[in-house]
């Protein structure tokens, strides 16, 4: 999701920065930028990136999005290395991270 411009590398050091004290040995920066990548494709099949919802006020489902996101990494094989815990602190983390900036 490249055309999101707060996707970087300072978003990944504020969702890290941000992980409780537990997750951070265990955590990494390409866990995070997976899962960001993960939470983009749940926005854009919820049409919030299309043009009509740029500007109007949406309403997420949290609950949606983890499971969501917590089948995309099972379908991927990657629910050993990536628990439900951590997908709830990165989405956490990205949520404070956007409200920070004012996107949220």
């Amino acid at each position: 999701m490249e055309d999101i411009d707060f996707i970087d590398n300072e978003l990944i050091d504020f969702i890290i920065k941000h992980l409780p004290k537990e997750m951070k040995t265990s955590v990494n920066r390409d866990d995070v930028d997976y899962l960001l990548d993960l939470i983009y494709d749940f926005y854009e099949e919820q049409g919030f990136f299309s043009d009509e919802e740029a500007s109007a006020e949406v309403e997420i489902n949290e609950q949606d999005m983890i499971n969501y996101v917590s089948d995309k990494v099972a379908e991927d094989g990657r629910s050993e290395d990536i628990s439900y815990e951590m997908i709830a602190a990165v989405l956490d983390g990205e949520y404070e991270y956007g409200k920070s900036k004012g996107i949220y």
